[in-house]
């Protein structure tokens, strides 16, 4: 699947989280839902996966077939618990 972003947020996101949104690609998903916590005015997605063997989290939203990406990060030990099957 194809990756956009923005390079204000890239910038953001490799100054905030120091990795790449380019690198959502890499993203061996183990869970999504779609977030609904708020009004986005699209419908938003978030997922948890591994990158070289970390857990991640991405929030992103799909534009004409693309996956357009907003944020990338680790994820937190809550959300690994409640979003993240045991192995």
């Amino acid at each position: 699947m194809e990756i956009e972003f923005d390079p204000a947020k890239e910038a953001t996101n490799l100054a905030k989280h120091r990795i790449s949104l380019g690198r959502a690609k890499e993203l061996e998903v183990l869970a999504f839902q779609e977030d609904r916590r708020f009004d986005y005015g699209e419908t938003r997605y978030r997922a948890w996966g591994m990158i070289d063997g970390a857990i991640y989290s991405l929030a992103f939203t799909r534009v004409e077939g693309r996956l357009r990406a907003i944020s990338l990060r680790r994820a937190q030990d809550k959300e690994m618990r409640r979003h993240v099957p045991r192995t």
